[in-house]
C-alpha cells in the first residue's frame, strides 16, 4: 500500500520582502522655502528688531497690532508656498492679508470689515494724515493714537513682508540685515537718549538663529553637491548676489530716509511746532480739525502756578489765524511769519491793555512742558527768567522761541482786567487796527452764512452778534458732546458740523464760532492753551486733561476778547462775567427763528476729549465696555489655563507606564506585569484611562483656541471670527490627523479586535503624509515593497513591516480573531525607521495629505 505523505502545513508567515542592497541616499533635505522655521525665524527677527519703537512711541498697544500683522503675513507665506504658489503672487497675498488687517482695524467703512473700499481708503487717507501732523507737532515718545497704531502696524508690516520675502524666497537672510537695520535707525535717530540695551539684544539673537538656520540649511544642502565657487553654474550664485546687492541699496535708501541726526525731532518737523529735545514732554498741536479724535494719552502734570489767587483764567498757549475748509484752522505761513521781540523784558501793550488794571504778578513752573510755545495769562506787560531766545508776538499775542526747548520757571507780570458787557456794547470795533488776515474767511458753504446771518438778524453791535453765536451752541439747540464728530453726512465739513452732526469737542466748537464771527465780519481767531486746572496745595496744577480751545473776537479798544462755546462738564470751564451779564439781560428769541439761540448753561451732556485729555465715553457706557471686556479677559484666562491643564495632563499620560488593562509586549490583553507576578488589570478602569488620554489634547486645542478667540473679541468681533478661523484653518487638519493616529496607536498597544485593520490604516496614512499614496489596487505586499523602497527603509525597518504585514495577513485571509502580541512593538519600531529615514516635512504635519485628500 502506497501511503501519501501529508501536504506540508500552510504557511501564514509571508515570504521576506526581497532587500536588494542598493546604496541608501540621504534622505532629501526640507526644501528651505516650505519649511515652518524659515518663516517663524523672520517673523521673530522683525519683531524683536520693532522693539526699537519703544523710544519713540509710548505704551505697548502697537505691539499687539505688530504681533497680529506678523503672524497674520507668516501665516499667509506659510499657506501660499505650500501650494507652491510663485514668489510674486505669494508677496501679493501677504500685502494684501496686511491691507485686510489695517482697514479692520483702523476703518469703519470697509467692505464686510476687511475688506477695502473707497470711504475706506479715504478713512485710512485721513488716518494717515493725522498721524503725520501727530509726528510733525509731537515729541518722542508721542503718544500711541489710532493713527499712530496705524501707521506703525502698516511700516512694519511692509517689513516683515519684505524680511520674509529675502530671508525664505530668496533664501538670503543675511541680507535682512540691512533692512532691520533700517527699523532700528529710525528710533535711534529721533530719541534723544540712548535705546534701551534689551532692543539690541533681543535683535542680534533673532538675527543670528536667522543665519544660524541657513547656515545648517546650506551645510545640509553642500554636502551632496558642489559649494559655491567650486565650478557650478554662474546662475546658481546670480540671484544671492543680485538679492544682497538689491538689500544694500535698500538699506543705504532707507537709511538716507530716515532723517539720521535730526536728534530730538519727529521727520516732517521743521515747522514751527516740531519736536522739541526728547524730554518727553507734551506739546499742543498748532492746528484745529473740524474732523477727528484726539486723544492725550495718560493724565500728566505740566505747569504749577502761584499768584492767582481765586481768580479762574485760561492759559493761553498760541493763537491760530487762518482756516481751511474741510481741515481747520492752522498757523499763517506754518508760523514762520510769527517775528516778535525779546521776551524777558517789558513788553509792548498788548490790544485793549490801557495801563489801567492791576498787574499781577503770575509765577509758572513748568514740569513737563517742551515746546516752542510758552503759555502766559491775560494781557502780558513782562516775562521775567527766560533765556535770550524767548520772543514775544504781540500780534498773537504769543511767546515763543525757535527750537522747542524745556522752558524754565518764569513770572509774568500780566493785567486780567475784563470789561463789562456795556463797554463791549459801546466800543468802536476798529476792525482795520488788527491785520487784515484776522478777518479773511475764503470760500464758506452757503448754508452756514445763512444760518449766521440768521442769529445775528437784529443785533445792531458786535458784541451782541458774538453773544448770539456763542449763545447757538448750547445743548437746547441740539449740540451734544462726544469724543468724536458724528459720521459725515455731508461734503462739507463745517456745514456738516453746524447744521446736521452737531456732535464734538472743544476743536470743532471753537473751529465753528470762530468761521461764524468772520461770516459776520467780526476780526476772530482761535486760541489753544489750557483752562484753568485744580488748586493743590499752594499753586494750580495744570495738566494735560486741562488742553482746551477757544474764541478770541477783538473789539477795538478793549482788544481781544474770549468766548468759549465748549462749556466743560466738571466745573473747570469759565463763563466770563461780560457773557454772565448778558445772559442775564438776554431777550427771548423769536418764535419764527427755526433753531432759536438759548441762554447758555455750564452743564454739557458729555465731556470733550480736548477738555479732558484722553477719549471718553460716557460713565455707563465706559463701565459697561470696562465690565465686558473684564469679563471676556477672564473667560479667556479660565479657557487658557483649562486648555493648558488639558494638554499638560495628555503629555503626563503618555509618558506613563502602559495603562491597566493594555498589554505589554508578549502578554495576553489585560494582563500586566506587577513585579515578577502577572496579574489582570481592570478592563473599566482602562478603558476610561485610553478615552481621556485620547480625547484631552483634542479638547485642550479647541479650550486654547476659544480662550484666544476671547481675547481677540476685545479688540473686534470681527478680528475674534478672524483669528479662530485662522487658528482652526492651520491647526484643524493636524488636529485631526493627530486625533486619528492616537486613535489607532491605542487600538494597538491595547490590542482591542480589528488591531492588525488598524495599524495598516495608519501605515497608509503615514506614506499619504510622506508623498507615497497607495492604491486600493495594490495587495498588502505590494503595498510593503513600495514602502520599503521609496522611503529606504532600514533594517529594522523592514523587519517590522515584515512583521506588520503578516498579521494583517492573517487576520485578513485566515480569519484570526487573537490580536498578534508582536504587533504593537513591531509597529512602533516600523514608525521609528520612518522618521529617521523619511523624515515628514512641516507641510505634511501642518496639512496633512491622509486627512485633506480624504475630505476634498
Amino acid at each position: 500500500m502506497t501511503t501519501t505523505a501529508p501536504p506540508p502545513p500552510v504557511s501564514h508567515v509571508p515570504p521576506p520582502i526581497p532587500h536588494t542592497p542598493t546604496p541608501q541616499p540621504a534622505a532629501p533635505p526640507p526644501v528651505w522655502s516650505s519649511g515652518i522655521l524659515p518663516p517663524v525665524a523672520a517673523g521673530v527677527a522683525t519683531l524683536c528688531a520693532a522693539t526699537s519703537l519703544t523710544g519713540v512711541v509710548s505704551g505697548w498697544a502697537w505691539f499687539g497690532y505688530l504681533f497680529v500683522a506678523v503672524i497674520l503675513i507668516a501665516s499667509t507665506g506659510l499657506a501660499l508656498r505650500s501650494l507652491r504658489a510663485p514668489t510674486v503672487l505669494v508677496g501679493l497675498g501677504q500685502l494684501l492679508v496686511l491691507l485686510f488687517l489695517v482697514t479692520g482695524a483702523f476703518t469703519t467703512q470697509g467692505i464686510l470689515k476687511i475688506i477695502p473700499g473707497p470711504m475706506a481708503f479715504s478713512e485710512l487717507q485721513a488716518t494717515l494724515a493725522a498721524s503725520a501732523e501727530q509726528i510733525r507737532t509731537g515729541l518722542p515718545p508721542v503718544e500711541g493714537t489710532q493713527p499712530i497704531l496705524c501707521l506703525v502696524t502698516i511700516a512694519i508690516g511692509l517689513v516683515a513682508v519684505l524680511v520674509d520675502t529675502l530671508a525664505v524666497a530668496a533664501a538670503a537672510p543675511a541680507a535682512t540685515g540691512l533692512v532691520l537695520l533700517c527699523v532700528y535707525a529710525v528710533p535711534a535717530a529721533l530719541s534723544d537718549e540712548m535705546l534701551p540695551w534689551w532692543t539690541f539684544l533681543l535683535g542680534a539673537a533673532a538675527f543670528a538663529c536667522l543665519l544660524a538656520l541657513d547656515g545648517n540649511h546650506r551645510h545640509r544642502r553642500w554636502r551632496n553637491r558642489e559649494a559655491p565657487g567650486s565650478g557650478g553654474r554662474a546662475r546658481a550664485l546670480q540671484a544671492p548676489v543680485a538679492v544682497v546687492s538689491a538689500a544694500i541699496v535698500l538699506g543705504l535708501l532707507g537709511g538716507g530716509i530716515t532723517w539720521v541726526g535730526t536728534v530730538g525731532k519727529i521727520p516732517f518737523g521743521a515747522g514751527s511746532g516740531a519736536g522739541g529735545d526728547g524730554s518727553g514732554g507734551f506739546g499742543v498741536a498748532p492746528f484745529t480739525q473740524l474732523r477727528g479724535l484726539l486723544d492725550q494719552g495718560e493724565n500728566t502734570e505740566l505747569f504749577q502756578v502761584r499768584g492767582l489767587g481765586n481768580d479762574r483764567r485760561y492759559l493761553r498757549a498760541f493763537t491760530l489765524d487762518t482756516y481751511t475748509p474741510n481741515q481747520g484752522w492752522g498757523l499763517r505761513g506754518g508760523g514762520q511769519a510769527q517775528t516778535g521781540v525779546l521776551a524777558n523784558s517789558t513788553l509792548p501793550a498788548a490790544p485793549g491793555d490801557d495801563g489801567t488794571g492791576v498787574s499781577r504778578q503770575i509765577q509758572i513752573q513748568p514740569t513737563r512742558w517742551v515746546d516752542n510755545w510758552l503759555p502766559v495769562y491775560g494781557a502780558p506787560r513782562a516775562l521775567r527768567g527766560l533765556s535770550p531766545q524767548w520772543l514775544y508776538d504781540r500780534v498773537s499775542g504769543a511767546v515763543f522761541t525757535t527750537k522747542s526747548e524745556p522752558a524754565p520757571t518764569y513770572t509774568e507780570v500780566a493785567s486780567l482786567k475784563e470789561p463789562t458787557a456795556a463797554e463791549l456794547r459801546a466800543t468802536d470795533p476798529k476792525s482795520d487796527e488788527v491785520p487784515a488776515f484776522y478777518s479773511q474767511i475764503g470760500r464758506v458753504d452757503p448754508r452756514v452764512v445763512a444760518k449766521t446771518n440768521q442769529l445775528i438778524a437784529g443785533k445792531t453791535d458786535n458784541f451782541d452778534k458774538a453773544t448770539a453765536l456763542w449763545q447757538f451752541f448750547s445743548a437746547q439747540n441740539g449740540f451734544v458732546y462726544d469724543t468724536k464728530t458724528a459720521d459725515a453726512t455731508d461734503a462739507d465739513a463745517l456745514a456738516d458740523f453746524i447744521l446736521n452732526g452737531k456732535r464734538g469737542y472743544c476743536e470743532q466748537y471753537a473751529s465753528a464760532m470762530a468761521v461764524m464771527l468772520r461770516v459776520a465780519h467780526i476780526p476772530a481767531r482761535v486760541a489753544i492753551g489750557f483752562t484753568p486746572g485744580v488748586p493743590k496745595g499752594d499753586y494750580q496744577s495744570i495738566s494735560t486733561q486741562d488742553a482746551h480751545a477757544w474764541v478770541e473776537a477783538y473789539f477795538g479798544d478793549k482788544g481781544w476778547v474770549s468766548f468759549d462755546p465748549t462749556p466743560l462738564a466738571d466745573g473747570r470751564g469759565i463763563v466770563p462775567s461780560y457773557l454772565q451779564q448778558n445772559n442775564q439781560n438776554s431777550q427771548q428769541p423769536d418764535a419764527t427763528d427755526d433753531l432759536p439761540t438759548a441762554p447758555r448753561s455750564n452743564a454739557p451732556t458729555t465731556q470733550s476729549p480736548l477738555d479732558k485729555g484722553q477719549n471718553e465715553a460716557t460713565p455707563t457706557t465706559t463701565a459697561t465696555a470696562e465690565s465686558q471686556d473684564g469679563w471676556l479677559a477672564i473667560l479667556a484666562a479660565v479657557l487658557a489655563v483649562l486648555g493648558a491643564a488639558a494638554v499638560v495632563t495628555a503629555y503626563v499620560l503618555r509618558r506613563r507606564p502602559p495603562a491597566p488593562g493594555a498589554a505589554a509586549p508578549g502578554l495576553p490583553p489585560g494582563v500586566v506585569p506587577d513585579g515578577d507576578v502577572l496579574v489582570r488589570a481592570p478592563a473599566p478602569a482602562a478603558a476610561r484611562t485610553s478615552q481621556v488620554a485620547l480625547w484631552l489634547p483634542l479638547t485642550g486645542g479647541v479650550l486654547l483656541v476659544a480662550a484666544l478667540g476671547f481675547l481677540a473679541g476685545l479688540v473686534a468681533w470681527w478680528f475674534a471670527v478672524i483669528v479662530v478661523l485662522l487658528l482652526v484653518g492651520l491647526g484643524g487638519p493636524a488636529a485631526v490627523r493627530d486625533f486619528t493616529r492616537r486613535r489607532r496607536l491605542q487600538a494597538i498597544v491595547t490590542h482591542a479586535p480589528g488591531s492588525a485593520d488598524a495599524a495598516w490604516r495608519e501605515l497608509k496614512a503615514e506614506c499619504a503624509d510622506r508623498g507615497l499614496p497607495l492604491t486600493g489596487s495594490d495587495t498588502v505586499r505590494v503595498a510593503g515593497q513600495k514602502i520599503a523602497e521609496r522611503h529606504h527603509l532600514d533594517d529594522s525597518g523592514r523587519d517590522s513591516l515584515r512583521t506588520v504585514i503578516g498579521a494583517v495577513e492573517r487576520t485578513w485571509y485566515s480569519g484570526a480573531t487573537t490580536a498578534d502580541p508582536d504587533l504593537a512593538p513591531a509597529f512602533d519600531r516600523l514608525r521609528h525607521s520612518l522618521r529617521t529615514t523619511a523624515p515628514l516635512s512641516w507641510r505634511g504635519r501642518l496639512f496633512p495629505k491622509s486627512i485633506l485628500r480624504r475630505h476634498s
